[in-house]
């Protein structure tokens, strides 16, 4: 099957950040034959966000070239914990919360995947069935030095910081994935260059094949730092249509033109027309097109009337939840737990000391108070959240 030769550079260059060895390389060799292409991620927390939504639209852009797409869970790797970008090691991981984690993944990954052109591979079904002299002889093929000097190792060893010896099998493992798919092509983000390279070296020596690398550009998060679950900076798949709407108009101004062009499908044309527009109306499109692609129009259309309600017009949400207290005292700390508005008694502390709490209207300032409970009560969170007492 022949491939539009403009459909193919489109795919190598939106959203790409380098093609390695070359781009030039991986072109011919698609206008060749078809490949097979795969994009791995480790199941260590049970949400995916919008930061990994860049490969997975760039692994069904290749599905829908015709290529031959894989989705492999890290079932296998993720019990090693990947140590890109990490200065300490990850903890360590039990099988069930393996199991909960991937629970919903392929729901949550159908967002943006068809799965009727993607198949899904789980890594553990051959990584945990290596025996010793297989471990030896992937490792044989790849210099220790070279594992030893990963920038983030040597960061860590100048910190006085600890390289655990699991860490460094890390990229053998995700590496042999290459060697046992017999990929062609594998995506992943800019931190994972290092490792996406080691698999090359690997299939190079092993399979006597050459894989190409192509990686994205790694989006950042709602406070402009490195979007991580850890971050706590995360906009979710799994949000609601007024969460979602809420943590995009809240990025900062910078972070519109590479939100524009990486998590939506609006053509290069419309995105730069949209750049045109004062900042908040063009983060208002970026926002609305966001929940539309993931909620659908109406909820998109929904999301944003209540933003403009709350933010512009300062009124109620349309509803607010309602929880049940019983009458009576209670510390002030202990009722923003209780309703759900808070997770901890050190999150309500902090909030309340950074002024981002409001009862019935009034910001409260003093974390001992006690309060007297009443019917109707309005308690409230930043500028978005709110509970009623029942």
């Amino acid at each position: 099957m022949k491939i539009n030769p403009k459909k193919i550079e489109q795919v190598l260059s939106r959203g790409v950040d380098k093609i390695l060895p070359s781009k030039k390389g991986l072109e011919a060799l698609m206008k060749k034959r078809k490949i097979r292409v795969y994009l791995g991620i480790d199941p260590t927390a049970p949400r995916l966000h919008l930061g990994h939504t860049i490969t997975l639209r760039k692994l069904q852009e290749f599905a829908d070239l015709g290529e031959e797409a894989i989705l492999v869970i890290g079932t296998g790797t993720v019990l090693t914990g990947d140590p890109s970008l990490r200065l300490s090691a990850r903890p360590v991981i039990t099988d069930e919360e393996i199991k909960r984690n991937i629970r919903t993944w392929k729901k949550q990954a159908g967002k943006v995947l068809d799965f009727s052109k993607v198949k899904i591979r789980y890594n553990g079904d051959w990584l945990l069935k290596l025996r010793y002299k297989d471990i030896v002889k992937i490792a044989s093929h790849i210099s220790a030095v070279k594992l030893f000097q990963r920038d983030m190792f040597q960061r860590r060893l100048k910190m006085g910081q600890t390289v655990w010896a699991h860490e460094i099998l890390y990229p053998l493992f995700q590496g042999y994935d290459s060697v046992f798919l017999n990929v062609d092509l594998e995506i992943g983000g800019t931190d994972q260059t290092f490792n996406m390279l080691i698999g090359r070296e690997l299939l190079a020596k092993m399979r006597k094949k050459e894989k190409f690398v192509l990686t994205c550009p790694m989006i950042l998060g709602t406070d402009g730092k490195q979007m991580s679950k850890t971050s706590g900076n995360c906009i979710w798949l799994e949000d609601s249509p007024d969460q979602m709407y809420g943590k995009i108009m809240s990025i900062p101004d910078k972070l519109i033109s590479s939100y524009l062009e990486l998590l939506t499908p609006l053509s290069l044309k419309e995105i730069e027309e949209i750049k045109k527009a004062k900042p908040r109306e063009a983060k208002a499109r970026l926002a609305r097109e966001i929940v539309n692609y993931y909620h659908g129009k109406e909820e998109g259309q929904k999301a944003q009337e209540e933003f403009e309600r709350i933010f512009r017009k300062r009124e109620l949400p349309s509803k607010v939840p309602e929880v049940k207290i019983d009458a009576g005292q209670m510390n002030i700390l202990e009722l923003l737990v209780k309703t759900g508005l808070c997770s901890s008694k050190s999150q309500a502390k902090r909030l309340i000391l950074q002024k981002g709490i409001k009862i019935d209207g009034e910001i409260q300032g003093d974390w001992k108070k006690t309060l007297q409970i009443k019917k109707g009560m309005l308690l409230q969170k930043g500028r978005r959240n709110f509970v009623r007492i029942k």
